[in-house]
């Protein structure tokens, strides 16, 4: 977790940006980190970040079009050089929250910066953890714990969700038990499905759970989420299908190897559930969109195996948590990636 001079330290920059924006990862855990903050603060824009891996240079043009003050990174593991060059030369506040493993030599000196894993104290929980330490609003239990099962982790205050609401809990020490049985997972996947979509429709959804009291406004389908309901069924449709063709390449080796194409982009979420329910296999899950391929690899020692996998080849990149990471390669190296990783794998 963050110390308490890192938490006083990150509320201060809150409370002096006047007019924040806060750029976030394209997941559960990066929305329901600035839900935290957002409702906490009161004020800011908030930008889901969908270029992959890094934040790209163009979206500094939010910046500049919000008239922002401060940048709130949250979740992000990859920030461009050149966003970075607008921010410094701008002058704009940056404050940067994560709990990926980078080489802190790519943290600018102007940046603020605040990750756990560097602290004496290591620890790499979600983000939604760390925001909900900052905000500390315990009616905004609910929206911890949905960020945090998300990404593969049961907070400390998931006995204290269980209390409150027992008809959404599952007793369960394992987070993708939670995330895939019960009814706080069911508003995860919400969130995750929902931001495949439309800008303005993810935007709406967005403003629907900053607005929302309870995560019973969020179950109960109503015109006010509609649009949200229809855009996660239609996901949820075109998943199964999805995780059931991937079901069908699990072979005797140790690694699960699934590529696939479209206008669906959810290799997180395949490669999520495949190591759910294979946990031995190391699963790598490959999202075909034309000449780049983006990469979501699960199991024991990834990154390392995915860094070693790369090594040499032209334009590959990613990286994440030790047992989970995101990359992406050029489509033509694609089979020359697979041998290295089943030389590395066996």
């Amino acid at each position: 977790m963050l110390t308490k001079k890192q938490v006083s330290e990150i509320r201060e920059h809150l409370q002096r940006a006047q007019n924040p924006i806060f750029f976030f990862d394209n997941d559960a855990d990066g929305v329901c980190s600035f839900l935290l903050l957002q409702r906490y603060l009161g004020r800011g824009k908030g930008v889901p970040i969908k270029s992959f891996p890094d934040v790209a240079e163009e979206y500094f043009k939010k910046v500049v079009e919000f008239k922002a003050d401060y940048i709130f990174f949250l979740d992000k593991p990859v920030i461009s050089k050149e966003f970075f060059d607008l921010a410094e030369k701008s002058g704009v506040n940056v404050v940067w929250i994560d709990h990926h493993m980078i080489d802190k030599e790519d943290v600018p000196d102007f940046v603020y910066y605040y990750n756990p894993l560097f602290n004496e104290s290591k620890s790499d929980e979600p983000v939604t953890a760390l925001c909900y330490q900052i905000a500390n609003k315990t009616e905004d239990l609910w929206i911890l714990v949905a960020g945090c099962i998300s990404d593969r982790f049961v907070p400390p205050e998931y006995s204290d969700f269980e209390k409150k609401y027992p008809d959404l809990a599952l007793s369960s020490s394992d987070s993708f038990d939670i995330y895939y049985k019960s009814q706080i997972g069911k508003i995860a996947k919400i969130i995750n499905f929902g931001l495949k979509d439309r800008t303005t429709n993810v935007m709406n959804m967005i403003r629907f759970f900053l607005a929302a009291s309870s995560p019973y406004e969020v179950l109960e389908e109503s015109s006010g989420n509609q649009t949200m309901y229809y855009r996660y069924k239609q996901v949820d449709s075109k998943y199964k299908r999805l995780l059931k063709k991937s079901i069908s390449f699990v072979g005797e080796g140790r690694m699960i190897f699934f590529p696939y194409g479209g206008d669906l982009s959810i290799s997180s979420d395949i490669s999520n559930e495949l190591s759910y329910l294979f946990k031995d296999k190391i699963v790598v899950v490959l999202y075909n969109k034309g000449s780049k391929v983006n990469i979501s690899m699960r199991g024991k020692g990834v990154r390392d195996i995915f860094a070693r996998a790369i090594k040499d080849i032209e334009g590959a990149r990613g990286g994440g948590h030790e047992n989970a990471i995101g990359g992406q390669i050029n489509s033509k190296d694609v089979e020359r990636f697979r041998e290295r990783l089943e030389e590395l794998i066996g």
